[in-house]
């Protein structure tokens, strides 16, 4: 039995609750009736789960999915209802636990640099990244220009590609102006556009 199952197991079964309450309705109302939070998990956890896998493998991905929806949930007195949406702030939750493994994921891209372009079947991060940004012919050159990113450029990049936030919900999930997700976005295309020999690194990503 996978951890992220077990994890889930702890959780209340999603109680019955209207399926069109937004987010924001749902977290305060959790503070009172924690047992509403399992809705949240149950409508993001999929897609954080993704993300996870996406950037250190399926392996690490269980574990750190889990990780987020549970340091949610003990933080969940702290989100601003104001703010809408809870996804840019699981997939910052998320973000930062991926950062505690950021030698793991270098190890990935290392890997990468030197697999075929069709690559395995567990080469979730660079083969979604490389499907959103650049023609496969380019994921090894691709695999080297992100592992020469800074940390936070690599994020802004991932969060766009294998998330597919916003500017805004990029600043959010950051807590950095949008101005500096544009910014960091404008300089990452550069860096790569040059490792890719001038091939548009951002094709059908944000242009910032």
């Amino acid at each position: 039995m996978t951890t992220h199952r077990r994890d889930a197991s702890r959780m209340p079964a999603p109680p019955q609750a209207p399926a069109d309450l937004d987010d924001a309705v749902l977290i305060e109302r959790s503070w009172h009736r924690p047992e509403l939070f399992a809705v949240l998990y149950e409508r993001y956890f999929g897609e954080i789960h993704r993300y996870a896998a996406a950037r250190l493998g399926t392996q690490l991905a269980d574990d750190l999915a889990a990780e987020t929806f549970l340091v949610a949930f003990r933080k969940r007195d702290g989100f601003d209802p104001a703010r809408g949406s809870v996804r840019p702030w699981l997939y910052g939750i998320a973000t930062n636990l991926v950062a505690q493994h950021r030698r793991s994921e270098s190890r990935r891209l290392e890997a990468f640099q030197r697999a075929p372009v069709d690559g395995d079947a567990d080469a979730g991060h660079e083969d979604r990244v490389a499907a959103r940004v650049t023609a496969a012919s380019a994921q090894g050159p691709l695999a080297a220009g992100i592992a020469g990113l800074s940390d936070g450029d690599r994020d802004v990049l991932l969060l766009v590609a294998i998330a597919g936030l916003s500017h805004e919900e990029i600043s959010q999930t950051l807590g950095i102006p949008a101005g500096t997700v544009g910014s960091r976005l404008s300089r990452v295309r550069r860096k790569l556009r040059a490792a890719l020999g001038g091939v548009n690194p951002l094709i059908g990503g944000s242009d910032g």
